[in-house]
This record gives structure tokens, sequence and C-alpha cells, in this order.
């Protein structure tokens, strides 16, 4: 699928702009450099695919990857789920979906969840250190991945994907001097270009009145993991309870990522997981880039497990 498409219709009905690729690749290419993600042999070869793709010539639609790569479907992170005490306690404070005076979340109605668990900070620690992902942003990963597990257990989807999607499309959140701080709220927000239909971006006009974007007249991609507005508002989550699903909060950004993912059906071989991420960019590329990204995160944090 070419990277100047304007858009293409995913399995849902949506439509969703191609990333330029030269912000995509410069995203891959500083995520790698920042996090030791491709290494020797592999970032030459991902460097020989940036350089021919550039001009259009690329023989193999499939990139540089295997075509039966796809992700790890690593193990569930260790969680503590909260007593049922604790439960009530949250749910006193807001903090497990009560809304109080605050505005209905948009996106997904029912997004509210039950009590979050807690993944177990000695594996949040171990794991940022061996895979180099941002302990606040891997916990959004993990906690997604947890609640899928949960909603859907024939999904198969697991945190080293999301990660992946994280890093290319933000950094974790970190794109262009921005930062998560202690609740995973990217500051400041990360908006990117305008969809005006200019070089290589695809024409969206505005969808959300700048709730989203802060933009009246086109649509930009929003927040860690990029989503569109119109794509927000269908799959938005309220994953940490404060009554607002928030594409520029990693938690709520992470989850909604997982369920748009799982939509596309089980990611548990080669066949589904691509068609899954696939579903989000289309581009294959694409695909086998988040494919190596969650491998390496897959294996660093295997390592010394």
């Amino acid at each position: 699928m070419s990277w100047h498409d304007d858009f293409d219709d995913d399995a849902y009905g949506e439509r969703r702009p191609n990333r330029a690729p030269a912000s995509k690749w410069r995203l891959v290419r500083r995520a790698a450099a920042s996090v030791g993600i491709v290494v020797g042999a592999i970032a030459l070869v991902i460097g020989a695919v940036f350089a021919v793709n550039l001009v259009g010539t690329a023989s193999n639609p499939g990139g540089f990857a295997a075509p039966d790569a796809f992700g790890p479907g690593v193990a569930m992170p260790p969680v503590t789920t909260p007593s049922e005490e604790e439960g009530d306690e949250q749910a006193e404070s807001g903090d497990a979906g009560e809304t109080g005076d605050a505005e209905e979340p948009s996106g997904l109605s029912g997004s509210k969840l039950a009590p979050m668990p807690s993944v177990d900070p000695e594996w949040l620690e171990r794991v940022s250190d061996d895979t180099g992902i941002p302990e606040r942003a891997l916990a959004a990963y993990a906690l997604a991945h947890v609640v899928i597990a949960e909603e859907d257990a024939e999904c198969g989807l697991d945190w080293a994907t999301i990660a992946a999607i994280g890093a290319v499309e933000s950094e974790h959140g970190s794109h262009d001097s921005s930062m998560l701080d202690d609740d995973g709220n990217a500051m400041p927000p990360i908006i990117g270009p305008a969809l005006d239909g200019g070089a290589d971006v695809a024409k969206i006009e505005d969808t959300d009145d700048g709730e989203f974007d802060d933009d009246t007249t086109w649509d930009r991609a929003v927040g860690p993991m990029q989503f569109i507005p119109s794509t927000w508002k269908k799959w938005g989550t309220d994953a940490n309870g404060d009554g607002i699903a928030d594409p520029n909060q990693i938690d709520d950004a992470a989850l909604s990522t997982a369920r748009y993912l799982c939509e596309s059906g089980p990611m548990t071989n080669s066949e589904g997981w691509r068609a899954a991420v696939f579903s989000y960019n289309h581009d294959n590329d694409y695909v086998d880039m988040i494919a190596t990204v969650a491998l390496d995160y897959a294996e660093s944090a295997a390592a010394k497990g």
C-alpha cells in the first residue's frame, strides 16, 4: 500500500490516514537510537529499506521482515488486583470510573472499568531497564494487556505489541519535547500536522470541532498512540477512571489501541497479528517494523526474567 495514498478503508468502515514516510521513519530511527531497539545487522537492513522505499522502488511489499513475522505473544505481566474493600474506596474517591461532576467520556459507551489492578513494581522496574521503555508508559501497556485478556481472552494481544506501536508512533509519549507526567498525560499534548491534503498527508476536514486537536479546520492525529479524532470518538476509552476518554492520556490511549486491534480478530498467529496491526496503519513496512520492535522488547524482557 503506497505511503502516498490519501487514506484507506480499515476493517471497520473507518478511514485512517497513512503516516508520512519521512516523519514515520524519523520516529522509528529516533526510537531505535534512544532505547536500543534494533542493532547491528537489523539496523543496516532497516536503513536499506528506508532508502529504497523513499524512491518507491521496493520490490518486497512486506518490507524487510519475513512474511510470517509477528508479535511475541508474551506472558501477562504480574499484577495485584484490588480487594473488594479497596475497590469500594477507589469508587468513593472517583478512581474506579466514577465520573462525579466530570463530563461523560467521548468514545465508547460503557467504557468505564472496574478497579484497575496494579502492575508489580519490581516487574516494571526490571522490564523498563531491560527494554528502555519508560515505566509510566510501560505500566499503561501492561495494564492494557491485563484488561484485554479479561475482556477478550481469544484475542491474544500482549503488552510488547502495544509498546511497539507506542514507540513508533510517539516514542512512548516523548515525541517533539513532550513527556508523560506522573498521571500519564502527555505534556504538552502530542498533536500531529494538519491533515490538509498536503505532501504525504491525508485530507480530512475537521470532525471534532477542535475538541481533541484544537483545530476547527482540519483533523490531526492526537496523543501517544496517534488517533485521529473520528476514530477516537468511536474507540476512545476512559481507562484511568477519571470520567474522560483522553487520547493524550497514556492509559486511555493504550487500552483504546488494544480494543481497536482486537476487533480485527485473534492475534495468536501470524496472519491474525499482521491483519490487526495492518488495520492500525495500512502499510506492510509499518507492520514489519512493529513486529521487529515488539519481538525485541519481548526478547529483552525475557533475557533476565
